[in-house]
Order: structure tokens, then sequence, then C-alpha cells
């Protein structure tokens, strides 16, 4: 859980800007460069976005190997012992740091080498148990859940199990997996998800070494890293092409300073901050990759680091169940508990059938990545916006649910005699999610890009201006070819005829089967949708960022309602918690309609039009007389920090923890 945390939202007037000038257009060049351009494997999100409803991909739902099983449940177990009697989540929330002995514990432990190969000195766990572990260890306390994450799915390990040499892999994964904490540093004062501008650099000093300058922010366990992922500019040269490229910097290397500790309205034991590299000398044989690969290592790094954050969304949403269970039977009013009022019920089946869906999602992505036969790129982008969506909203309905209770800290409740239910926490710690490892709005972008590659592959130079009549010509009668081919198929399918999916419709349990035909249906929907929109707008599709969430919304609608019936049935099959599991997937998934109805209407009655007037109006000036009335109580300085390179300006405050 770490960087790159920044929203694209507008930041307002600038002053000190230091990143290097770009063009919107250059920016999306270096972002496009940077994706991965092929599919080389089958994606059931790609599929439903394109009205292809492959439930072969995902059902039978795909299991473990039982000795990876049987390795996990004993690490968890382990696990499970040490948060319940060494991890005091009260006292990291009061005292905003996580005890160096807790710390210390968690090494012993071997936590630190969750997803480290055996080999090095690590448990190997899956990526089905790492996040089984994640959600557990997060909900004693989610600082402990966001350093463990930010140390293994987006630091040092990661990236060097994907790309690293050999050579890298024997010199840092031992010490990754039981001793050094690791940081990735992507993000800066004014670079946040437009890394075209990132400013840090990274210049050749002869043949064996870079020098490092710049300065990072919002680095997720960089106070008290041992090892760091640093992306920087390296300079077009005669014996390179340059570009942002990754390395691995010895935190306590001279030059590197730790200038400030930041704070938060929640995570308060996070141990982030800024960074600052003042000729930095990094060995050419730390770089990860080739020069100008960094950014491609980034956002492959994140295929799968992002399923780290929707597993302790689904830890939240299970506890969240349990405080609004117990509550609600005890909390009476009107002579009945309040469950049993209707407006309160609603919000406990919300979050029950929620919590189902959720882990359903996050565990077929996991067992989808384990298994490494599917391209889960999309897959974990949605698990990580949906994740992150739903458990702000879970963690709000419990609030709702406990009242003024809800919004009364844990310390003061226990004070006047009362459990200390720290209600009003979760939803501080969760509201980053919606934030960090890429902001909704970044997500909606990212997937909308993703989902629509299979039309720009075949009509994407018909609306480039940088084409030549020549190449348009040539998209042109390629593009009529496939959608000659694709668009009659979205016509009719099996979601049509009234005995598909029939093995979802098991006797005694509720029907499964219309839910899966629904999807299947408005999958074809979906992605005819998408082609009108593209006729449409064409060029200029890219700007209708509205349209393309919404898209995204439905799309992640229906993956969650398709794993949750998957997974029903999965439990139906082997006997443990059957009938229950088809009820909360029942619900689960009349919720999800409604939802997806609301967005399909949506798509094209809406306000985005009168929203831009609108946003012009207030940018221009044209409503200030609306903020008139009020004083503003924020403070001087300007909006975005100065991080011109330099030597350090403050005193350093790493703190590596032994």
């Amino acid at each position: 859980m770490s960087a790159p945390h920044a929203s694209d939202a507008p930041h307002g007037p600038k002053t000190d800007v230091t990143g290097p000038k770009v063009s919107e257009r250059e920016a999306r060049q270096v972002a496009e460069a940077a994706r991965e351009q092929d599919w080389r494997k089958p994606s059931f999100a790609k599929e439903l976005f394109l009205g292809r409803f492959r439930l072969d991909l995902i059902h039978p739902h795909p299991m473990p190997p039982t000795e990876d099983s049987e390795r996990g449940e004993a690490f968890l177990a382990e696990l499970r012992t040490f948060c319940e009697s060494r991890i005091d989540g009260a006292r990291i929330e009061r005292e905003a740091r996580i005890p160096d002995e807790t710390v210390r514990g968690l090494k012993e432990l071997g936590a630190l080498g969750m997803k480290i190969d055996r080999k090095y000195g690590g448990l190997g766990l899956t990526q089905v148990y790492y996040n089984k572990a994640l959600a557990l260890v997060g909900s004693a306390s989610p600082a402990i859940g966001a350093l463990l994450s930010a140390h293994q799915s987006i630091g040092v390990p990661q990236p060097l199990k994907l790309f690293g040499t050999q050579e890298q892999r024997d010199t840092f994964l031992p010490r990754l997996a039981r001793t050094d904490i690791s940081a990735f540093l992507l993000t800066e004062p004014d670079v946040g998800s437009d890394p075209a501008r990132l400013a840090t650099s990274a210049v050749p000093d002869g043949d064996d070494a870079y020098i490092l300058d710049g300065v990072k922010l919002w680095t997720t366990n960089g106070v008290v890293a041992d090892l760091l992922v640093v992306m920087a500019r390296v300079p077009r040269t005669e014996r390179g092409k340059g570009g942002i490229t990754a390395f691995v910097v010895e935190a306590d290397s001279p030059g590197v300073t730790v200038e400030h500790r930041n704070t938060f309205m929640g995570l308060r034991g996070l141990e982030n901050g800024v960074t600052r590299f003042h000729q930095v000398r990094v060995p050419a044989a730390n770089r990860i990759g080739p020069e100008g690969a960094g950014l491609k290592i980034a956002l492959t790094t994140l295929n799968t680091g992002r399923l780290s954050l929707p597993a302790m969304c689904v830890g939240a949403g299970k506890w969240c169940l349990k405080i609004a269970r117990e509550w609600s039977a005890v909390r009476e009013q009107w002579g009945k508990p309040v469950a049993h009022h209707e407006a309160v019920g609603a919000k406990i089946s919300f979050i029950a059938a929620t919590t189902f869906a959720l882990e359903a999602v996050l565990d077929l992505s996991s067992q989808m990545a384990d298994e490494d036969r599917n391209d889960i790129r999309i897959e974990a982008a949605l698990a990580k916006l949906y994740g992150s969506e739903m458990a702000w909203l879970m963690a709000d309905e419990l609030v709702q649910i406990r009242g003024g209770r809800g919004f009364e800290t844990a310390d003061s409740l226990a004070a006047r005699g009362e459990r200390a239910v720290p209600a009003e926490q979760i939803l501080r710690d969760l509201r980053i999610n919606r934030i960090f490892e890429g902001s909704t709005e970044i997500m909606h972008l990212l997937i909308a890009r993703e989902a629509v590659d299979a039309h720009l592959k075949v009509a994407g130079d018909l609306i480039d201006p940088d084409k030549t009549l020549g190449d348009k010509a040539r998209a042109g009668a390629q593009a009529t070819g496939f959608y000659a081919r694709w668009l009659p198929k979205l016509v009719t399918g099996p979601g049509q005829l009234p005995r598909s999916y029939g093995e979802f419709h098991p006797a005694g349990h509720p029907d499964l089967s219309g839910h899966l035909r629904y999807v299947e249906r408005t999958s074809r929907k979906l992605a005819r949708s998408t082609f009108y929109a593209m006729s449409r707008w064409q060029g200029r599709m890219e700007t209708k960022q509205g349209f393309l969430g919404r898209i995204v919304d439905i799309g992640a609608e229906l993956f969650a309602m398709s794993a949750a019936c998957v997974r029903a049935e999965l439990l139906r099959s082997t006997e443990e918690y059957g009938r229950e599991a088809y009820q909360l997937a029942d619900a689960f998934c009349h919720q999800s309609r409604i939802r997806t109805e609301e967005l399909l209407g949506r798509l094209w009655s809406n306000t985005d039009d009168l929203d831009r007037k609108v946003v012009k109006g207030v940018l221009s000036g044209t409503y200030t007389w609306l903020e008139q009335g009020i004083v503003d109580p924020s403070g001087d300085g300007p909006w975005i920090a100065d991080a011109t390179p330099g030597p350090a300006k403050e005193d350093n405050v790493h703190r590596p923890i032994r």
C-alpha cells in the first residue's frame, strides 16, 4: 500500500512546479508505452467488457494444491496467535506508531517473507494465503497490514521476483525475507498519477553507477525502510535510451534523507514520509531491468500487488459485519432490537452480502493469479476499485448503525464504561484506499483503456490525428471486418435461454442461474454501449471520463456477481455453508442488479455536459460570490511544496528497526 497514492483531482493554483513540462498528449504516450501491449493469456474480465461471458474461465472455481493450503493454514494459525497476543491496535492508534518490538516479532514470524520463495528464506505463500494473512493482520491493525503490504506487494521483493537478475535476487531477497523492510518510491510533490513529469534524476557516473537527485513524497515504509525501489529519470545518452528507470537503493546511503514523517486522518501508525536524494551514488548493478523500463515494471508489479488492498477491505467488511450483528441484536428501540427494524436491517444485509461478494472477487482473482493461466490485470484492478469503494460504504453504514457511538472514539467509549469499538477509526483508516495504489478516478481510466483495447487495436489509427490517410484507410478496412464479425454476436446469447446455467439452481437453494443469465445479457449490452460511444465520440472518447467510469463500474458489478455465484456453488459442492452462501450470493446479486440498472441508465442520461459548464464557471471565478460568509482556517504556504534537488533541508528522521 504505497505510491502512487495521489488522486489526479485538480490541485488549484500551483507556484512551485518542479516536474518537466509535458503536454497532455505526451503524458498519455508515456503511460501508453508503459502498459502491457499484448494479451497472451485469456482474461475473464476483458471478455466480459467485449460482450463475451466466458464462465468457463472461472467455473468450476479454481482450487489451490493441498500442500499450499496446508502450509498457508499453518501460518495463518501462527499469525492469529501473534495478532491476539502481541498486537495492540489501540496502542498503535494512540501512539501513532507500531512498536519496534511488534515489528521485530513479525520479522521472527517470517511475515516479511510471506511472498518470497522458500529458497531465499521466505515462506513462499500463495497469493490466496498471502491475502488471507493481510486480511487477518489488517483487522488487528490496518497500519501493520499497510506495512507488510507495501513491503511485499510493491516494495523491493516483487519487482526483483519479476524483473531482477539472479545476482540481485541472491543479494537482496534473503535480507527482505527476514530482516529488511522495503518501500516503493514513485510519487513526487508535483507528480502523482502522471509519471511523464517525473523529476527525480539518475545520471550515469561512468559505467558502474548512477547519481540520484530528487524528492519523493508519500513513501509508505520510507521512514523505517532498509531498502528502497526508486523510480528516477535517466537522461538519454549515446550508451542508452534513458527514461524512467527502477533502482534498488540502500536507505542508509550517503545523501538519502527522510525529511519528514507524514501524519494522516487514518492509518496513524503508517511510517510514511518525504525522502530526499542528494548526489546519491547507486551501483549500476542495482538497476532493475533496462533503462526506461521503470514504469512497465511498476505497472506489472501492481497487476497482482493491487490485490493486497482488497484483501484488507475484505477483512474490514468481516469486522463490520461482526460488530453490526452483535450491536444490532442488543440495542433496542421501540420494543425490539434495531436489527429488526427494516431501515437498519437493510444496512446489515448490504454489509453481509457485500462482504461475501468481495471475498469471492478476491479469492477468485488470487487463485487465478496463482495458477497463472489467465491474464488478471483487469480482474486485479477491478478488485482494487470495487473493494475500496464498497468497503468504505460498509464502514459508513456501520457508523450509522452504531449512531452516536459510531462517531465516538473507542477510548471515549471505554472511559465511560462501554465496549471500545473503533467504528470511527475504521472509517478513517479505509478512506485512503479510494486514493492510493491508483485513485478511483485513475482506476476508471486505467481499466477503461484495457476494456477498449480490442477496439483501439483495430480502429485506433482511424482516430489518431498523426496517422496518414493511407493508415486510416487500412484501419477502416480492418475495423469493418472486425465489427462485421463481432457485432452480430452481441444480439443474442445464452442469457436469453431460460435453462442456461442450470447447475446454479440446485434443489432447495435460491436460483442463481437467473443472475448469471443477467450478467451474460448485460455484458452484451455493455459492449454495444461501448461501441455506440466510440462511433459517436471517436477521438474524443478518452475525454468522456464520466461515461468511461460508468462503463467500468458496470463491469465491476458484473464481475462481482459472477464471482459471488461461482463461490456459492463451490461452497455448496464442498458441503460447507452451501445453502447460506447461496442466500448471500442471491441477496448480493439482487442488490448489484439494481446498481447496475442505475448505471446503465446514467450512461446516456446524466449531467456530464452541464457539470463541465459549472466547472468552467467555478475555475473562472464566476461563482466566487457563493464562497462569501465564511473564514478559511487553512494555513499559509504554497499548494505544492518545493522539491528542488539539493542538499537536505531537515534533520534525518529515518528510523530503521533492528
